[in-house]
Order: C-alpha cells, then structure tokens, then sequence
C-alpha cells in the first residue's frame, strides 16, 4: 500500500500544507494534479494537507470529492487504495469562484485551524494565462500572500514586454521568491539525471565540451494534435508553446557550468549564465511549419499562418560551448512520440580503417537520454563485427530504470515540482530574469519570421528541415530501437 512507504527524511516539507488550487476542475487538475496530491499526501511526503478547489464550477465539497474520486480513477497511474481515499477526500473542499475573495478566506481559516498555526499554503494557478494574473489579484485581495508560494503555469508572456509587464504585475502581489514558473519537462528524473551524469562520473565531464562535442539535439517531436486548444494555440504556436518554456530550459541543464552547490541558487543561476550567452536566434536558421489540415481544425483561422512545427538552429557564445551548434526540433502530429537529448561526439581526426569497413557510415557516437518519465539513455559506438577482415558495426550501451528494482520509486513530473514548492527548492523552476532574457534572444525571429511550410501529417515535419542540420542528420527516428526492458513478457 502507498500510506506503507517508508519516505527517506527530508524528501518532503517540514510543515503542513494548504493547497488553494484555482482550475481545480480543468483538464490538468484532473489528469495530473488531484491524482499526484492524492500519492504524495497518502503516500506520506506531506505531514499534512488539506486541499481547497476553487474554479467557475458552482460546486460544493462533496461534488468536488466526487470529481475527485472519477478523476484518481481514470487518470492515476497507481492503485487507489480505499482506506487512503477515504483519508483524502475529508481533506478536499471547494469554493466556487462566483463566491469570491471572503469566502476564500473563511475557507483557508477553517483549513489551518485544522491544519495548525505552522502550516503554509501553496497555491496553483491551473487557470489560462489570460486568467492568471485576475487570481493572483484574488489571493492577494483574500490576504493569503503570507506564508505561502504560488506555482504558475507557462507560456510566461509571449514575448519581451508582455514577459517584463507580467513579472512587474506578479511582483505587485508576490516577491520573486515566491513564484514558481512549472517547467513539467525539468520535473522529469532523467532531465535532474544530467545532473547526476555530468558532475558526479569522472569520464564524461572533462569531455562535456566544444573539443569533444561536435552538436546537440533537442528533439520533442509529438504524435497529438491540437486536441482542445485551438484557441490557444492560434495565439502561441509552437516556438512559444514548447521551445521558450521546455526546449530551452532543458538547454540550460545540458549546458550549464558546474555550480558550487546542487542547491536552488547557484543552480539558477549557472542556468541563467547560460541564457545570458545565447546569441539572439536568426530566422534564418529557423524552420517553421503547419500539418496539412490545421486550418480546417474546429476555432482555428482559415489563413492561419501559426506554425505547429519548429526546428532552429541556436549558439550559446561562451568559453565551453563555442561553434558547438544546437539543434532543437518539436511539432504535432509528426511520425513519432519522443523525448530526447543527443550528444553527436566529434570523430576521429583521420581513419586508419580501410574503404568499406563501415567506420564513419553510420554517423558520429552518440550518448542520448530519453526524457520519459523513466530514465534511459544509450551510448553508441563503432565495434568490430565478428568474423574475418575488418568490418565495423554500430552498436550500442544502453540503460533503463527498469533494469533495477528502483523505478517504483519515481515520481511523476508534477509530483516532484509540486513537492518541490512545498519545499521551497527552486531548483527545476524558472526565474523571472531568466524568462526574460530567453524572450530577448527569441526577439528576431518573432519580428521577422520565416513563412510556414507544410507537412504531411505522420511525417517528420517539412524536408527543408534536413537543409537546417546539414551535414549532420537527425538523431530520430533512431537507427536502432530502445532495448526492450521486458523481452519475454515478463
């Protein structure tokens, strides 16, 4: 049973917590958030916790412990056990919004008597960006800024000055320390596993460099479609929607100087040290596209020209990373589903091989890490292929969590940034200076970017994309699969 776990000390807060959860009956609420709240207040990271649902819904508490209870059912990824429910559902309640700020505050008063005088509130904003700032204003009219932090949700502007004004108007209500801008990508253990593979392994980071690195790719390439969001994503694209908010992010865990501590701050802040030596991104160097058949989606523009795929080209300007060029690619409905960093190591300066030996006919080595919620990376190489003569294969090292025992031990990327709050760690968060400045280098491709192309739907997005990484070629799809972790079923 979860409530049975024996949680390692310091994992979780040290107080209570009071969730003030605004959207709690939207689509993230009910996949994500209400199910992983459950797991880590049943399975006891929180000492603690109850949950206030607010949203436009006029429900009351036992309608929402039965929104609740449909959503844990369809969407947890783990057994619900009863005796756990039980527990749970007692700590839910609900406000409507209609009910404003007052009744709000009568509701958080009642919770933290119940709670105790040390617990603190965690609020998470699980609203549309156009709502967010009218409930910061809410909290801050209910008094429910002290002792407490607020999780945001991305896009955090849409470009410069809107990123600068909604910054300047959060910071009217919260300071900086308490603003949690969510990244679900960095909440993956494999994106904190770079952390680990870098700095703690004595063999890849004298390595981690323009003399050993030859390019990176970040590839986010998705199978969806716009599902409901047509109206949002008319406004966004996918350069906003998913390179400022995820593809850069991660950029900055892979690139990142070594900090002097795997503590919040000097990690933020080698993060940012990375943002600041971007070069502002040239639309040359950017390909835009649009899926045959997005306009003829439900509340999308006719003569649409917002781009549902992106690849682009971009340099980080410093000491270790100089002419090392990144590529980042994401879009719909494109032939595959996956997540991944690839590393291209540069080849070797001149071949002793003989012609046909295969050496060189398959690419550069790669190390590449799969950033599914359970970790998996692979190392390629050139091996010699058993037999007479002197023929060379690709072949590979791989890994997988579920090679050990440990991958019941992970936790769901909102799992982890949610606990994350209630600690106070703003490790995997983003700060407003560094959303800033990642909205500067986007600058010249938002005032001048290049037209869509089209592309096939289930394909890998439009063929001048290969133009973009010449003379390299993308990683995916893969010239070999994912070892299978269960080969004979079990």
């Amino acid at each position: 049973m979860a409530s049975l776990k024996k949680i390692p000390p310091g994992v979780g807060p040290r107080h209570p917590q009071l969730v003030v959860l605004v959207g709690a009956t939207g689509d993230l609420a009910r996949r994500k958030l209400l199910p992983g709240l459950f797991y880590l207040s049943s399975a006891g990271f929180i000492p603690g916790c109850r949950i206030i649902g607010v949203s436009l819904d006029d429900l009351d508490a036992e309608s929402f412990r039965t929104f609740a209870r449909e959503a844990l059912d369809q969407f947890s990824t783990r057994k619900v056990d009863e005796a756990a429910w039980s527990t749970f559902a007692a700590t839910l309640d609900y406000v409507p919004l209609a009910a404003g700020s007052a009744a709000l505050r009568s509701a958080v008063d009642w919770a933290e008597q119940t709670l105790g005088k040390d617990s603190r509130r965690l609020h998470y904003l699980s609203v549309p960006p156009h709502a967010a700032l009218s409930a910061v204003q809410m909290l801050g009219q209910a008094d429910l800024v002290e002792h407490s932090c607020v999780i945001m949700e991305k896009p955090f502007g849409t470009d410069l000055d809107s990123a600068v004004d909604l910054n300047a108007k959060l910071h009217e209500v919260f300071s900086e320390e308490q603003i949690f801008r969510i990244d679900h990508f960095l909440g993956k253990e494999p994106a904190q596993n770079i952390l680990a593979f870098r700095f703690a392994n004595g063999l890849f980071e004298p390595i981690w460099n323009r003399n050993f690195i030859d390019h990176v790719q970040i590839d986010v390439p998705e199978t969806l479609g716009l599902g409901n969001r047509a109206a949002f994503y008319e406004e966004t694209g996918a350069f906003r929607d998913m390179v400022v908010t995820h593809l850069f992010q991660i950029l900055g865990f892979m690139a990142m100087e070594s900090p002097t501590s795997l503590e919040p701050g000097p990690i933020s802040e080698e993060k940012n040290k990375v943002f600041r030596s971007m070069l502002p991104i040239d639309p040359k160097d950017v390909v835009r596209g649009q899926y045959i058949g997005y306009r003829a989606e439900q509340g999308v523009d006719p003569e649409s020209d917002t781009e549902t795929f992106v690849a682009l080209k971009c340099l980080v300007d410093n000491w270790r990373w100089a002419g090392v060029p990144f590529f980042l690619r994401t879009g719909k409905r494109l032939a595959e589903g996956q997540r991944i960093i690839s590393i291209a190591f540069r080849e070797p300066p001149k071949s002793m091989f003989p012609a046909g030996s295969g050496v060189g006919a398959q690419g550069p080595d790669h190390l590449t890490f799969d950033l599914a919620d359970a970790s998996k990376m692979s190392l390629s190489f050139y091996g010699k292929r058993p037999g007479p003569g002197m023929r060379l294969d690709k072949l590979s090292l791989q890994f997988a969590m579920h090679d050990t025992n440990l991958i019941s031990d992970v936790l769901e990327a909102y799992e982890r940034l949610i606990l994350d709050a209630m600690r106070a760690d703003r490790t995997l968060f983003t700060t407003a200076e560094g959303i800033e400045r990642l909205w500067e280098v986007s600058k010249p491709l938002l005032e001048a970017p290049p037209p869509v192309r089209l592309y096939e739907p289930g394909s890998w997005g439009p063929k001048s994309v290969h133009q973009l990484i010449a003379p390299h070629a993308w990683r995916l799809p893969f010239e070999r699969a994912w070892r299978d972790p269960n080969p004979l079923g079990s």
